[in-house]
């Protein structure tokens, strides 16, 4: 990882936006709220979202429906052969359709693509592998009604999920666009420990999450659905644009996934975006910075469906 800011001092680090957007967010989904019930975390992260959510642009029309027996949202803003799978963040725990509702339909309005987003399973009344069976049973039936490219992205778990069904799909997938994954990287190194204590997401909150994912058991060991770090095999696997928060325990998963494709002779590239949190998507309307980090995505999902590599 880039700075060696351990121990950091967020409050003289991030900027101003940043700070007020955490201080936002805080009045509503408060610091350690893992630590509450799974139902007042639900509560807390929903009415967050609603104190965010920026409307919708117009001329996107949204349908719900279910794609392999699984609720889904589907955004549309007018003809197109592509269609962009999105899978939303919340530790596998909190979060669904209407969390990321905004970002799905700003996804679609600025790049023209059809954009899917899929409500999984949550835990702890679905615990691993239900999260990873809902996401791939949706692709497979979005990619068998969709001849065109298919485009995977995600924010967070979300983008675990995107990796996990990348790894299961392949040569299916025109491009996977990850935001801030959790792929199962090692926690002993790099921004895990950097950035053990940042705000927004703590290395005590990714074991909290990872908990309830599992049902308190054993977390799998060498099974991509999982965590796609663990993977033997990252050949084949489709052109990948990863973009972290730098203050963020997650971002070192985002290198070593990309150094991982590449070393396999895949097309990778990786962008931590400097003095930024994780969840930072929902501050991309109030930070320079996050607007940055939206555009670094909206960018890779247009050149991505497009069949295009810029990087």
């Amino acid at each position: 990882m880039g700075r060696d800011l351990s121990p950091v001092d967020y409050d003289a680090y991030l900027d101003p936006e940043v700070r007020a957007y955490i201080a936002r967010g805080a009045a509503f989904y408060p610091p350690g709220a893992t630590a509450l019930t799974v139902a007042e975390q639900r509560a807390t992260y929903d009415a967050m979202c609603a104190e965010f959510h920026a409307g919708t642009p117009p001329g996107v029309v949204t349908v719900d429906e279910a794609w392999g027996g699984v609720p889904c949202r589907r955004y549309e803003v007018g003809a197109t052969d592509t269609t962009v799978i999105y899978y939303h963040g919340g530790g596998f725990v909190v979060g669904g359709l209407h969390s990321h509702d905004d970002v799905c339909a700003e996804i679609c309005a600025r790049t023209g693509f059809r954009v899917i987003s899929v409500d999984y399973a949550l835990a702890p009344e679905a615990v691993f592998p239900a999260c990873y069976t809902d996401a791939f049973a949706a692709f497979r039936a979005i990619r068998t009604a969709h001849a065109g490219p298919i485009v995977l992205a995600g924010d967070s778990a979300g983008g675990n999920l995107a990796a996990a069904v990348s790894h299961a799909a392949r040569a299916e997938v025109a491009g996977q666009v990850l935001i801030y994954p959790g792929l199962g990287g090692d926690r002993t190194r790099g921004s895990y420990v950097t950035h053990a204590q940042a705000p927004e997401l703590t290395t005590a909150d990714l074991v909290a999450y990872e908990t309830l994912r599992t049902g308190g058991a054993v977390p799998p060991v060498g099974d991509p659905r999982y965590a796609p770090l663990h993977d033997s095999d990252f050949g084949g696997l489709p052109p990948s644009v990863i973009v972290t928060a730098e203050c963020d325990p997650l971002a070192s998963d985002g290198e070593a996934y990309r150094d991982a494709i590449r070393a396999a002779g895949g097309r990778a590239v990786w962008f931590d975006e400097a003095g930024l949190v994780h969840g930072c998507l929902r501050a991309r309307h109030m930070s320079a910075k996050a607007a940055g980090l939206f555009d670094r995505v909206v960018d890779g999902v247009a050149a991505l469906g497009a069949g295009r590599w810029p990087y």
